[in-house]
């Protein structure tokens, strides 16, 4: 979760905001050119190859959440259980790729991450502690992000790939007439064909000019309302003012360095691909498409130590000491999280055994007695058809 809720924004932002002039809407609901999701797609793709980069520009991007979960522990305005439930703004400036600014505000605190030229701060009110991060002399560069290259795919190679991997599974179609943040956009809809589905559809909002995602909402069967959704409320591009990007811990102030490399990224990565490989061995999966339910060896107590285990690294100190320049999991509890959400679970049995169920508007969870945790977006009745199949 380091660097959650910045990192999220930052990628959200990165890929909507090589933005344009604004479309003249006609009165009423905007209304774009007819595009088939082929076309809307390959427009897409084409789009992150353009040359110059993204412009710059600062913005809020709203990310709002009604799930349903069960009643969880306190644990912090910035933690990601924050982000399970309610409505969260991030505040973020782009100057360039050297002047990035990512504020997340809460009621009573904020966290920033500033970034300009070689320097680099990450500030937390709650805490009065301004983090002052340097790249470890001598440390490899971060690896690139496996994404297509132009001369991988053509666009249009690209969006019928996509396509073709929502096969039989997902009815896609395009409507025309939205707007997002003030914009005209075009809505991606992606509706699963499965009846044990908890998914309703997914809307991907594209920029009518651009053609680059502005929003994101995921609807639950039998609800008016996005169960998740994150996206743009408003954006502007426009350079910011150069004072942005300025930072000066304030009096007071308590004053760190922390060293940021990645040389223990391949060992890590290994370490964690270990780990999967194992649970993989004992994992399956049952279902299919929008339908699929995991099946995998799960104990609760192992879980929580070896989640507590990754927060104290995520955190650079795993001394046990909960602050740290991540600011966004350090704080919480794995264990307290496990036991508040089993309190809420509903005992079930059946021929295949007895456990718990935790059920969401876009997830249900299932807990077995004899060891085993199968989890879908899918109906309880998916889940515990799954259980009962060796």
């Amino acid at each position: 979760m380091r660097w959650g809720v910045p990192v999220a924004a930052a990628a959200v932002i990165g890929a909507a905001i090589g933005a344009g002039p604004v479309i003249a809407a006609v009165s009423g609901e905007p209304v774009l050119p007819e595009r088939s999701a082929e076309q809307l797609l390959a427009d897409a793709v084409a789009a992150t190859h353009k040359e110059g980069g993204i412009p710059p520009m600062s913005g809020t991007v709203q990310q709002t959440a009604s799930l349903g979960i069960p009643a969880l522990p306190a644990t912090g305005g910035s933690s990601p259980l924050s982000l399970l439930s309610g409505s969260h703004e991030v505040k973020v400036w782009y100057g360039a790729a050297d002047k990035l600014r990512v504020a997340m505000p809460t009621q009573l605190n904020e966290t920033n991450l500033v970034i300009n030229g070689g320097q680099a701060w990450y500030w937390d009110s709650a805490t009065n502690t301004a983090t002052k991060l340097k790249i470890k002399e001598g440390a490899p560069e971060r690896p690139a992000t496996p994404v297509p290259q132009q001369t991988d795919l053509t666009p249009q190679q690209l969006a019928q790939r996509l396509l073709d991997a929502a096969g039989e599974h997902t009815a896609i179609r395009v409507i025309n007439t939205a707007e997002v943040a003030g914009r005209p956009v075009y809505q991606l809809v992606l509706s699963p064909k499965e009846e044990g589905s908890l998914v309703q559809e997914v809307r991907i909002a594209l920029d009518g000019e651009t053609y680059v995602p502005l929003q994101v909402q995921v609807y639950a069967k039998g609800s008016a309302e996005p169960a998740y959704q994150v996206g743009f409320t408003q954006v502007t591009f426009t350079p910011p003012a150069a004072e942005n990007f300025t930072f000066t811990p304030p009096a007071g102030a308590k004053v760190e360095e922390q060293e940021i490399g990645f040389e223990n990224g391949k060992d890590q990565r290994a370490e964690h691909a270990e780990h999967a490989e194992d649970v993989a061995g004992d994992a399956k999966v049952v279902g299919e498409g929008w339908a699929t339910v995991a099946v995998l060896p799960f104990d609760a107590d192992t879980f929580a130590k070896d989640a507590q285990k990754d927060a104290a690294k995520a955190s650079g100190n795993e001394s046990g000491d909960q602050h740290g320049p991540d600011g966004f999991g350090a704080d919480a509890d794995p264990q307290a999280l496990i036991d508040g959400v089993l309190q809420s679970a509903t005992p079930v049995s059946g021929t295949w055994g007895s456990g718990k169920l935790i059920k969401t508007k876009l997830v249900t969870a299932l807990l077995t007695d004899d060891g085993r945790l199968l989890v879908g977006a899918v109906t309880p009745e998916e889940i515990t058809k799954a259980a009962g199949l060796k």
